[in-house]
């Protein structure tokens, strides 16, 4: 598996069967397992999606209706030598079925092929009405995006601005349905979001940190609210901010590489937010867990596993439990899950 490009998380998602599907990419393809019945804890593959010069770095997007998007970078040949680059996306509609094939969506850029070898890796997020939108880091370090309209059409490329971003760029969606975006400079994190549905975006106030490039996600937590997680750039542990805070919080003492995993779900009755990542010290997966609404400051990040690479992810089965995956050094897929007891103690880990 190659783990040169920008690892992500949120690669588990569960379809409206019930199954959890996972996703990784590779320079093969993209490699896909499904669970063979809801709730495991058996599962099939993997299969392998044909993805013909799409980079091993993958952004996994899902609706309320189920549907999966998966959204790449591709490469290719050009009749003069040159190489093109596009943003593309394959769409599944069901656990275990067929993908269709990979649909291009161009590039800010045009035809200027110097200049499209130059964007981020995309990132995507699926709206309220089930339509997909993509967004970049542009060749100036701002953002640029384009959006699907519910008939099905897309827009063109979208200029949001900004300047001196840095990795991909982390999108949300809050409890209301309005989509935030957000990307790292070197001492700050810069903000877009919406006041209103559609496909207008305004910039925020940026929140005075230094986010580790790749590193930031955001999760639902409360209210209209998002909470962005990240780890710092200076010595790796993680932060978080919501606009209700006067500055970042710390989020424990573990220190962690690549994107936080995050998935907010009761445990005993009390809401809590599960975070997972790649710990910087052993490369194993780390889990902690804190409720909702605190600060975290007394988090406590506990190691499980063998060592992983890329990031981890997070998600709840058919019957309700916290499931964990990572994928071994050795490129297999392994899976945890919330024993049957109080808490949140996890099972064994297995190879799917």
């Amino acid at each position: 598996m190659d783990t040169s490009l920008a690892p992500t998380t949120g690669w588990l998602v569960r379809g409206k069967d019930g199954r959890l599907t996972a996703y990784a990419p590779t320079t093969d393809g993209v490699l896909r397992w499904t669970e063979t019945a809801p709730g495991g804890p058996e599962w099939s593959g993997p299969d392998v999606i044909p993805a013909t010069g799409v980079l091993p770095y993958l952004s996994v997007a899902q609706g309320a209706d189920g549907y999966v998007h998966l959204v790449g970078l591709r490469r290719r040949p050009l009749p003069d030598g040159r190489t093109g680059t596009d943003v593309v996306y394959a769409l599944q509609y069901q656990s275990g079925l067929a993908v269709r094939e990979w649909a291009p969506l161009g590039t800010p850029y045009g035809s200027d092929a110097d200049l499209a070898a130059r964007i981020g890796l995309p990132s995507a997020v699926v709206d309220a009405d089930g339509s997909l939108h993509v967004f970049v880091r542009n060749v100036g370090g701002g953002v640029c995006g384009r959006s699907q309209v519910p008939s099905g059409k897309w827009n063109k490329w979208a200029d949001y601005k900004g300047s001196e971003g840095l990795g991909a760029v982390s999108v949300s969606i809050t409890p209301e349905g309005l989509m935030e975006f957000a990307l790292p400079t070197a001492g700050r994190v810069m903000r877009w979001k919406q006041e209103t549905k559609g496909v207008k975006f305004e910039r925020a106030d940026d929140i005075v940190s230094g986010a580790e490039p790749d590193s930031l996600t955001a999760e639902r937590t409360g209210g209209d609210r998002l909470t962005h997680f990240w780890h710092t750039s200076e010595d790796r542990t993680v932060r978080a901010w919501r606009p209700s805070m006067a500055e970042p919080a710390t989020v424990g003492t573990g220190t962690g590489t690549g994107p936080i995993a995050l998935l907010r779900t009761p445990v005993d009755g009390h809401d809590c937010t599960i975070l997972a990542h790649r710990d910087a010290a052993t490369g194993r997966p780390a889990l902690a867990a804190y409720p909702t609404e605190d600060e975290g400051s007394g988090v406590t990040w506990t190691l499980t596993g063998e060592p992983c690479v890329g990031a981890p992810a997070l998600a709840i089965d058919a019957r309700g439990r916290v499931v964990m995956a990572a994928f071994g050094t050795d490129g297999t897929l392994r899976v945890t899950r919330q024993k049957d007891e109080s808490g949140l103690a996890l099972a064994a880990w297995s190879r799917a």
